[in-house]
């Protein structure tokens, strides 16, 4: 499973991060989840977004961005994506069906004025939060789907 966002360096590696959790608890840990981006390879998550990430149990301090490539988007079951562009270039750069491609925020069992998952970038402490409170949400909810017992 692939994760993405536009710079790997806090919405994907928190969602897989969060998702590879999940999936542990359920039984499902051999399942292989990856993050990656479209943009600038080898960057950390910022301090806010790490810390962020602590207060959901975690750790992103090790985390360097990673770049989409041909073979990490065509090895993927299933690619999780946070905005609606993501998922049309996934396709179209790599020829990935779009019923291959998944919309996180589609899952958000909560009412919600978006369908995309929010960019932190550049935003505050605040912001970041509530984008890892809803990207927990809807993993949760892909994980209960994905993993039915």
């Amino acid at each position: 499973m692939l994760v993405l966002c536009s710079g790997n360096i806090f919405r994907s590696p928190f969602a897989a991060a969060v998702l590879e959790r999940e999936l542990e608890r359920r039984g499902a840990g051999a399942v292989r989840v990856e993050s990656a981006g479209f943009t600038a390879p080898g960057r950390a998550s910022p301090p806010h977004a790490i810390a962020a990430a602590a207060r959901h149990g975690i750790d992103l301090a090790g985390h360097s961005s990673q770049l989409v490539v041909a073979a990490l988007a065509r090895a993927a079951d299933l690619i999780v994506v946070m905005e609606e562009l993501q998922a049309r270039s996934i396709c179209e750069r790599f020829g990935r069906s779009p019923r291959d491609v998944l919309l996180l925020g589609d899952l958000d069992p909560l009412p919600a004025t978006s369908r995309a998952i929010e960019d932190p970038v550049e935003q505050d402490a605040a912001v970041c939060e509530r984008v890892y409170a809803r990207i927990e949400r809807c993993v949760g909810e892909l994980v209960r789907a994905l993993v039915r017992h």
